[in-house]
C-alpha cells in the first residue's frame, strides 16, 4: 500500500508542511514566485487586499517584488510591510483587515533557501484545501488578468503588534531584576524583540541582533548544537535566561548559564502554564513530540492529542479541539489567546510572566521525568522521499515495534521508547526522532533507524 507520504511529495504539490520552500535560483526563482503569486491572487476575489512581509534573507527583495507583481497582475491590492517576524505578519493580517498575508521566509532553513507562507484574514495559515486550489491554478496557468492592483507601503505593523502585546502583558507582569539575553539570530526578530521587551520593562541584553540574511552569528535553526556561543554569552553577562529565535521568529527555544534547556521540556512547561490560565483540558501537538508532554501534564488530567507535523496542522488541530495550546518540540507555540498561528514572542512573554527567578525553569525541568530525546537527518531528494518512506513501511518488522503509527511518517512504538521516521516537508531530508529512558537507548534506536534508511537508500540508489 502506498503511504500517505506519496501524496505529500507528488510532483504537482507546491506546499510542504509550512508553506513553499526551496533554494533560491534553483527551485525558487523570481519567475516561479511571480506565477505562484498569480495563482494565489486568482484564488482570491478581484480587488482583495494582501499584505506582504519578509525575514532578513538576502533574496527577500527580488522575491518580494516578484510576488507583489504576480498578486497585482491578478487584481490584488498589495501593501508592503517590510521586514517583520512571522507572528507579527500573521497578527496584522487580521488586525489591519487584509484578506491574505504573505510571508517571504524559509524560517529555520539555511540562508540559500527562501519560501512563501500564507495566512488568511483570520490570521490562520491557509488550509490544505486552499493550497490545493492554488496548485490547481498554478499547474493550469489559469491566472486572472484585467484589473491591476495597487502597491502601498505601511509602517504600522510593528506598532500594532507592540500594542497588542502590551495590552495583554502590562509591565507589572515581569520581574525587572531578571536579566534576559535576546538572541535574534540575525533574523526577523533583530531589533524587534529587544524593543518589545524594553517597552514591557524586561531587562534584555541583545546578541546576534543585527539583521543579516547570511546569519553570521549562528545557524538560523536554534538548538543545542547551534547555541553554544549564546550559552557562553549568557554566562559572561551573568544573565538568567537566553531567548533564542529562528530566522523568521515563528520558533523560540531557551538556554541558561548552564546550557540548552531542551525541546520537549519547554513545551511541557509552557503547556502547564497555558492550562493553568485557560483550564482547557486538551493540548494539541504532533507525532514528533515525545512522551514527556503527557507525563508532565498527567496530574492535571490534560489529554495530549497528536496530529500531523507542521505549524499549520497544529493550528487547525488546536482550534478543532478548543485546546489550551498547540505545540511542537522545535519551539512552535500556538496560544489561542493570541491567535491560531505560531507566536514565539507571545510564548516567551507567557513564560517570563510566570517566573520570578531564572532558576525556576531549570528547577522545574529537574523535577520532570528523565527521558532522552534526540534527532538526526539524512539527505534525500524530494522526488524520492515517498518511495523511501514506503519501503521503510514495508520493512517495518525490522524494528519489532508493538505499534506503528502512520499518520505522518512512521512512528514505531515500544513499551518504553519510540522512533519516528518521516520525510521533511521543508528540506530534502529524511528526519529521524527518538526518545527513551537513557541516552544509549535513544542513540541505539537512531542507529537502527539510520541503518534501515541507509540500506533502503542504497537499494533505491538515492
Amino acid at each position: 500500500m502506498i503511504s500517505r507520504e506519496a501524496q505529500v511529495f507528488s510532483k504537482s504539490r507546491l506546499f510542504g508542511t509550512s508553506g513553499i520552500r526551496g533554494v533560491v535560483g534553483r527551485e525558487l526563482t523570481a519567475d516561479f514566485c511571480y506565477e505562484v503569486a498569480g495563482a494565489i491572487g486568482t484564488a482570491l476575489n478581484s480587488h482583495s487586499r494582501a499584505c506582504i512581509a519578509t525575514d532578513t534573507r538576502v533574496s527577500r527583495e527580488i522575491l518580494k517584488s516578484a510576488i507583489a507583481s504576480g498578486l497585482r497582475t491578478s487584481g490584488i491590492d498589495v501593501t508592503d510591510l517590510g521586514v517583520l517576524p512571522t507572528p507579527a505578519l500573521a497578527l496584522v493580517t487580521g488586525e489591519m483587515g487584509f484578506d491574505t498575508g504573505v510571508m517571504v521566509t524559509a524560517s529555520h532553513n539555511p540562508p540559500e533557501y527562501n519560501g512563501i507562507k500564507l495566512f488568511n484574514g483570520n490570521s490562520m495559515a491557509y488550509s490544505r484545501a486552499q493550497e490545493v486550489e492554488i496548485e490547481r491554478i498554478y499547474s493550469q496557468k489559469a491566472f486572472r488578468t484585467g484589473y491591476k492592483g495597487n502597491l502601498n507601503l505601511s509602517q504600522e505593523a510593528k506598532e500594532r503588534y507592540f500594542r497588542f502585546a502590551s495590552d495583554r502583558f502590562p509591565a507589572t507582569s515581569f520581574n525587572r531584576n531578571l536579566r534576559i539575553v535576546v538572541d535574534a539570530g540575525n533574523g526577523a526578530a533583530s531589533g524587534f524583540a529587544g524593543e518589545l521587551f524594553s517597552l514591557l520593562g524586561i531587562n534584555s541584553i541583545p546578541i546576534n541582533d543585527e539583521p543579516d540574511g547570511l546569519f553570521p552569528g549562528r545557524d538560523p535553526e536554534p538548538g543545542k548544537d547551534t547555541l553554544e556561543g549564546t550559552v557562553e554569552f549568557t554566562r559572561q553577562q551573568d544573565a538568567d535566561l537566553a531567548v533564542c529565535f529562528d530566522g523568521d521568529a515563528d520558533r523560540v527555544v531557551f538556554c541558561d548559564r548552564e546550557g540548552f534547556l531542551g525541546f520537549n521540556e519547554l513545551i511541557a512547561l509552557i503547556s502547564r502554564f497555558a492550562f493553568e490560565k485557560s483550564r482547557k483540558s486538551k493540548v494539541a501537538t504532533t507525532v514528533e513530540t515525545g512522551r514527556l508532554l503527557d507525563l508532565v501534564l498527567g496530574d492535571l488530567g490534560v489529554e495530549v492529542v497528536r496530529g500531523r507535523v507542521g505549524d499549520a496542522s497544529v493550528a487547525y488541530l488546536t482550534r478543532q479541539l478548543d485546546a489550551a495550546i498547540g505545540v511542537e518540540p522545535v519551539g512552535v507555540y500556538i496560544l489561542p489567546e493570541a491567535g491560531y498561528y505560531p507566536d514565539s514572542l507571545f510564548a516567551t512573554l507567557t513564560l517570563l510572566s510566570q517566573i520570578r527567578e531564572g532558576k525556576e525553569i531549570r528547577d522545574a525541568i529537574g523535577g520532570m521525568p528523565r527521558l532522552f530525546f534526540s534527532q538526526r537527518k539524512l539527505p534525500c531528494p524530494n522526488e524520492l522521499k515517498a518511495a523511501l518512506i514506503e519501503e521503510v513501511e514495508n520493512n517495518g518488522d525490522l524494528f519489532g515495534a508493538s505499534q506503528i503509527n502512520n499518520l505522518d511518517g512512521l512512528r514505531f512504538e515500544f513499551d518504553d521508547s519510540w522512533i519516528l521516521i518521516r520525510a521533511s516537508g521543508t528540506e530534502p531530508f529524511i528526519r529521524l526522532s527518538a526518545e527513551s529512558n537513557s541516552p544509549p537507548g535513544t542513540e541505539a534506536l537512531l542507529d537502527k533507524g539510520v541503518e534501515v534508511v541507509e540500506g533502503i537508500r542504497k537499494r533505491l540508489k538515492v
